[in-house]
């Protein structure tokens, strides 16, 4: 006989914050808002948000850029796109000869997405890391 889980069961499967296969090395150059949605449907891929919350991350960097320094960008949605997280995840895109974000060059793009206010956690740890630019060469 053929149990179906519960939603409650279903809830409770817990996702890790980056897996390796969220990370990609290597990438051309693109425009900003095709980045924002390639990493953001790299979100959508691995059962993080639903794929609305990706048009509310370009939606984000039309009223606020998202780009840190350091050659880093941290695309995320809007306040009003959180319902749309299913689990907070981030996932890495690596631009080794860069790539424009509004004028700024950029070689290294996380994107977040984080239940409640685990985005503001994950920003606080991602800003804790000592980054170097010769970091992005390797």
């Amino acid at each position: 006989m053929l149990f179906m889980k519960s939603k409650k069961e279903e809830a409770a499967k817990k996702l890790e914050l980056l897996y390796p296969e969220n990370v990609r090395t290597g990438c051309k150059s693109d425009t900003k808002e095709n980045v924002i949605r390639a990493v953001g449907q790299m979100l959508v891929d691995f059962g993080y948000v639903n794929p609305s919350y990706v048009d509310a991350m370009v939606k984000r960097e039309e009223t606020f850029s998202t780009f840190m320094g350091n050659e880093l960008a941290l695309p995320h949605g809007v306040e009003e796109a959180k319902k749309e997280v299913k689990a907070s995840g981030i996932a890495v895109m690596v631009f080794p000869e860069g790539t424009d974000w509004g004028g700024q060059l950029v070689k290294v793009v996380v994107g977040i997405a984080g239940v409640g206010e685990e985005h503001l956690q994950i920003l606080a740890a991602i800003a804790e890391v000592p980054w170097k630019r010769a970091a992005w060469s390797v």
